[in-house]
């Protein structure tokens, strides 16, 4: 009897191992990153990559569409296993989930109103100034510490924040760079950028605190991806204008 009970949980943790579906949790509203294509479909970097890290570990991969305030509590609840939503690492956030090894590089920088008389960072933070910031994002608490002078504004979608940017009701949205750089680039008739990040950041995979061992498998893969060129292979698929566009104005590229 116990040499059966022994066999038959070998036999379950060989299913967990390899069987168990791998749930990612990401907000699919983020295009080239995380959104849905015409078919209805997630698609984009954020899901490409978790398609390789479901082959890396067989594991299949259900893609789960959360918002992206939601993202951090469905993790520590258990609903999903990890994040993979171009989520940067903050102190704040470590002290709720644990992240792997970077696996991006990016910064926060402004897309202003074309007449804005802003140009960099340094002149927002004063009275009449008014600053959009996504909620939930390391713009929103940037504007939280450093920007007590200015009015900020916390909207829930990225194209709030951006129409008013457009419509002149603020000054200057605080974001990432490709996405400034994108949104720039659909609206050149009313907004301008300033791509120097001014604040650097890290892209990471959210995982659940203390869950070493999916840890270790991430920053395996992390580090087995970049070396065979997998990130390179992403960028030259979906960002090659913004990678050429970088290059010229001498901003380093996220991957």
């Amino acid at each position: 009897m116990k040499i059966l009970i022994l066999i038959l949980l070998f036999q379950l943790s060989s299913l967990s191992a390899s069987g168990l579906p791998l749930r990612v949790g990401m907000e699919l509203s983020y295009p080239p990153f995380e959104t849905v294509c015409n078919d209805g479909k997630p698609c984009g970097i954020s899901v490409d990559i978790a398609t390789a890290l479901g082959k890396y570990l067989d594991r299949p991969v259900q893609i789960q569409n959360i918002s992206f305030t939601g993202l951090i509590p469905s993790l520590k609840n258990g609903n999903i296993d990890t994040i993979i939503s171009s989520l940067t690492i903050t102190e704040q956030r470590k002290k709720a989930i644990d992240f792997s090894i970077p696996y991006a590089t990016t910064g926060l920088c402004l897309l202003l109103n074309i007449h804005s008389e802003i140009s960099d960072i340094d002149q927002t933070n004063k009275q009449g100034v008014v600053i959009v910031v996504k909620s939930g994002t390391s713009g929103e608490l940037y504007a939280s510490q450093h920007l007590q002078k200015a009015t900020v504004r916390v909207l829930d979608k990225e194209s709030s924040c951006v129409l008013e940017v457009i419509q002149g009701k603020a000054n200057a949205f605080i974001y990432d760079q490709l996405s400034v750089f994108t949104n720039w680039k659909k609206n050149p008739d009313t907004t301008k950028v300033n791509l120097t990040a001014f604040q650097k950041e890290y892209w990471a995979f959210g995982i659940r605190k203390d869950n070493t061992e999916l840890t270790g498998q991430i920053n395996q893969f992390i580090e087995k991806f970049r070396n065979e060129g997998g990130f390179d292979k992403l960028a030259d698929k979906y960002l090659p204008e913004q990678k050429k566009a970088f290059k010229e104005m001498g901003v380093p590229f996220v991957f």
